[in-house]
């Protein structure tokens, strides 16, 4: 039969890939990783192990089981705060996967004010690209992920709620006041990566033209340093500028394109009690 022991090892011998590092990071034995391994197999009649050269590799059922029990290991360690916070607000721990511009700005505030009001709350955040942060969530890595979406984002799997929390305006960024996109059609164009540059591209194919993507970066301060250098034009959310402006750029705000931010959650209500504190702090805050 299954137990969380079980469970604990295979998720920590997928995650490192090796006996060895599981066993380092449990402080078992590697005769202890291996016995465990052996009876969750003998338990479900599967292969999950296999010899791969001097290493291992996953089965097929290995892998289904390890990503099960990735999730079922954040849930047991996420209710382990849960009820040690159920006794009241003295003590108890949140945590937040968050993307830059929200870090730099909403978050820091919100963080502020949930250390006054209940200094005995742990709050650990992370930097990670919302995609991920959702991953996480799933998980139980992370109680609370910071997101944003577009008008044509596809809807969160069942299971995620949302809360919102504002609006972001995206800008154009020039060295001029009062400019439009179809201004710099044959400009060069500051982009981040793949999936972040999407939302600029969508914008000036819009106004009729593709984007010569001269520069690629995702650091906020880069893009506009770049840009008061006159080394091309780009765009930028509100919350960006918020957190830092360089002298010398002007931001134009592009009409109907916003996105919308959000607090997600994961799994039936009611959240944990410093899990909704921050959640109210964070509205409050934004």
């Amino acid at each position: 039969m299954m137990n969380l022991t079980h469970l604990r090892v295979l998720e920590a011998v997928a995650r490192h890939g090796s006996v060895t590092e599981a066993a380092k990071e449990l402080h078992y034995s590697q005769p202890s990783i291996s016995h465990h391994l052996g009876r969750l197999e003998t338990s479900i009649g599967a292969r999950l192990i296999q010899r791969a050269g001097r290493g291992i590799r996953l089965t097929p059922e290995g892998e289904l089981l390890a990503q099960r029990a990735r999730e079922i290991v954040g849930r047991v360690e996420a209710a382990s705060v849960e009820m040690a916070a159920q006794v009241g607000l003295r003590a108890g721990r949140v945590r937040v996967a968050g993307f830059q511009t929200v870090l730099s700005t909403i978050v820091p505030k919100a963080a502020a004010k949930l250390s006054m009001s209940y200094p005995g709350i742990e709050l650990n955040l992370v930097d990670v690209h919302p995609v991920e942060g959702l991953r996480m969530l799933r998980a139980g890595h992370v109680d609370i992920a910071l997101v944003f979406r577009h008008a044509d984002t596809p809807d969160e799997e069942e299971g995620f709620r949302l809360t919102h929390l504002l609006d972001d305006p995206l800008y154009l960024i020039s060295q001029e006041p009062g400019q439009r996109l179809e201004d710099h059609r044959d400009a060069a164009w500051v982009g981040g990566c793949e999936r972040c540059r999407a939302t600029m591209v969508t914008a000036c194919q819009e106004a009729g033209f593709n984007p010569r993507i001269a520069y690629s970066s995702d650091d906020m301060v880069v893009v506009q340093t770049l840009v008061a250098a006159g080394m091309g034009v780009a765009t930028l959310p509100g919350l960006a500028l918020q957190a830092h402006r360089t002298p010398g750029i002007h931001a134009t705000e592009i009409p109907g394109n916003t996105r919308h931010i959000f607090a997600v959650t994961y799994g039936e209500p009611p959240d944990p009690p410093a899990t909704t504190a921050l959640l109210k702090i964070l509205r409050t805050t934004a």
